[in-house]
């Protein structure tokens, strides 16, 4: 079967990047489908390309684990499974728990202003409807924090999650009936920070993550179903 997406060239990006975004979007919204061979060959073919991008592109995927290399039968698509989602996020809690907490010691007024900032951004483009918009914008509102914590090494650890975990954002994303609760969530989280709560701002970090697993785990169940 031909994948049904298109390659979006941009000519700021090298070649490699392009391709590697373009499978990526392609995996996110669907068009990919879980379990999916990916064919080095029909790729470079379909985006008019050679295969060197398409595999290079295909090795970054797999540390995003939005692809799996199986032993003597190539790539596929990774499958959305509970045990993959419960693995990242509970990491993920007890990073952003030590995130939150030096935040609170840590953040400037200026930060603060980004926070909200990033807050607002996030609220003007969920009426886009566009998922990956969304949920990038959720991204550059945790991204600040991380950098108000103003540990390197921590930072590090949870941009790398953050790449194994966006798949699981873009599918709690696209749910809006979780648009209110989020932004509620996100007022809190600046709130608790700006007054150094730590406590407070623990509790209302875990909850946030904890409604993502459960509202994702939902959507894996009813899949599966």
């Amino acid at each position: 079967m031909t994948p049904n997406f298109q390659v979006n060239m941009n000519e700021y990006l090298p070649l490699r990047d392009v391709v590697f975004n373009t499978l990526r979007q392609a995996i996110l919204k669907g068009e990919l489908k879980p379990g999916e061979r990916l064919m080095e060959i029909q790729l470079a073919n379909k985006l008019g390309v050679s295969r060197t991008p398409i595999r290079e592109a295909i090795r970054k995927l797999e540390l995003e684990g939005l692809v799996l290399m199986i032993p003597r039968k190539g790539a596929e698509v990774a499958e959305i499974t509970e045990k993959s989602l419960r693995d990242v996020l509970e990491v993920r809690k007890a990073l952003e728990e030590l995130s939150v907490q030096l935040a609170c010691e840590r953040i400037t007024k200026d930060m603060v202003k980004e926070l909200e900032k990033a807050a607002e951004d996030f609220r003007r483009i969920l009426k886009s409807g566009d998922v990956t918009e969304i949920a990038q914008a959720d991204v550059q509102f945790h991204d600040v924090i991380y950098r108000a914590a103003d540990n390197q090494r921590l930072m590090q650890l949870l941009n790398n999650l953050g790449e194994q975990m966006y798949r699981y954002r873009v599918e709690y994303l696209k749910n809006p009936e979780v648009f209110g609760q989020l932004l509620k969530e996100h007022e809190e989280i600046i709130c608790h920070i700006r007054k150094g709560e730590k406590e407070k701002a623990v509790k209302i970090v875990c909850e946030h993550i904890d409604n993502q697993v459960a509202a994702v785990s939902d959507v894996i169940r009813t899949k599966q179903g």
